[in-house]
């Protein structure tokens, strides 16, 4: 990675708001996702660990982000989703099977789709912030 890209990267995460933060580490983990996938199907078992690793460590920071006291229910609902979707790229990852992935893609896509909407709508509700970013 080039210098300027990677001052651009730090850069843009240092300005970002919470919720934008949130939707990076959903699309980062969408990506490696998808790169385990085409690993596996590339038979690419080493790059296929790196990708698994990359997202589940994406998914275990979002799990110790969550706050129970403030997002009661939602956040053990989401806890128990992280849980499965570590099962899963766990399970992917021994097995070299991309179909535990493709559930676990399903899920991202639904949860970042979901975030999406919501920060949209506290937004043009006045309730969060607006930044330039």
């Amino acid at each position: 990675m080039s210098y300027g890209y990677g001052a651009y990267k730090k850069t843009s995460v240092n300005t970002a708001s919470k919720e934008q933060i949130l939707l990076m580490l959903y699309q980062a983990a969408i990506k490696n996702c998808k790169k385990a996938v085409e690993s596996i199907e590339a038979k690419n078992v080493a790059k296929k660990g790196e990708y698994i690793g990359k997202l589940q460590d994406i998914i275990i920071e979002l799990n110790n982000s969550l706050d129970f006291e403030v997002g009661g229910d939602v956040a053990t609902e989401l806890s128990s989703l992280y849980d499965y979707m570590l099962f899963a790229s766990t399970q992917a990852n021994i097995k070299i099977d991309a179909e535990h992935l493709q559930s676990v893609l399903e899920i991202l896509n639904t949860l970042y789709d979901g975030w999406k909407e919501a920060i949209k709508s506290l937004k043009a509700d006045g309730q969060l912030e607006q930044r330039a970013g």
